[in-house]
């Protein structure tokens, strides 16, 4: 099965390359600690010694979006792929062998679904006052849920069609049956829930560091930075733009890249 990328995919594909382009060329090229204060250097006009200027604390912003800008993805990365090789894997055995294993990972399913998912993610926050570990599992285990349920659903229909009847009347393995018939059918979803489950990864974080329960101070943080910036948005507008317009681009190119996949 080919995927093919429509226009609004590849702008968001473009959108998302640019991002990571910035955020791995200021790793390899700029050696500025994201973390150094110079309080006689605040808020200083973008030049070409600190292209985006710099904060309240006279750190450089280049540093500091590049730093956010890779732990935003990288997490959402993580997140992604824990996710969805749970709730593909979980959906796929429910799906498949229904019985008493359905019923045990609907119910369990059920019990995630009682708590809206960002109260879930800031009661383990709050377990691990800004633990990225604690935040990554948090997330992941809201995440798993919309893939379970797609793949669960795809699959009882999959294992109920003649196709999936007929190989396994023919001799073929489970491997054979789930590659042939299975994969094909799940693959496009999953891709476009993986696209939304970044976004949804980056909004949670940004989240939590917007209302200071997530990662700590001097930990460069897109929702971290822009609570720190906020209270000078009259002094230094183009500093307090930079982390909003970053979450807003992320957000903005997965969106257009979860478009339906051919």
């Amino acid at each position: 099965m080919t995927l093919s990328l429509r226009p609004g995919q590849r702008v968001g594909a473009a959108v998302l390359a640019s991002l990571a382009g910035f955020a791995v060329l200021e790793w390899l090229l700029n050696s500025t600690d994201p973390t150094v204060q110079n309080l006689g250097n605040s808020f200083a006009l973008p030049s070409l010694s600190e292209p985006l200027g710099t904060d309240q604390f006279g750190r450089s912003m280049l540093a500091r979006m590049g730093s956010a800008l890779r732990l935003s993805l990288l997490l959402s990365l993580l997140c992604v792929a824990t996710s969805a090789s749970l709730g593909v894997a979980l959906g796929v055995v429910a799906g498949w062998r229904q019985g008493l294993a359905d019923k045990l990972l609907s119910f369990l399913l059920n019990m995630l679904l009682a708590l809206p998912g960002l109260v879930l993610i800031l009661l383990f926050a709050g377990l691990a006052p800004g633990s990225l570990p604690m935040l990554y599992v948090a997330i992941s285990l809201v995440l798993w849920v919309e893939y379970f349920r797609v793949v669960r659903a795809i699959t009882r229909s999959v294992v109920a069609s003649s196709p999936m009847q007929a190989s396994r009347m023919l001799g073929f393995g489970w491997f054979y049956r789930f590659r042939r018939h299975l994969w094909p059918a799940i693959v496009a979803p999953v891709l476009t829930l993986a696209a939304f489950g970044a976004a949804g990864a980056i909004l949670a974080l940004a989240a939590l560091g917007f209302v200071s329960v997530g990662l700590k101070p001097p930990t460069a943080e897109l929702g971290l930075m822009m609570v720190e910036l906020f209270p000078y948005y009259s002094d230094a507008p183009w500093v307090l733009a930079q982390p909003l317009v970053a979450v807003f681009l992320l957000v903005f190119g997965l969106h257009l890249l979860a478009g339906k996949n051919q």
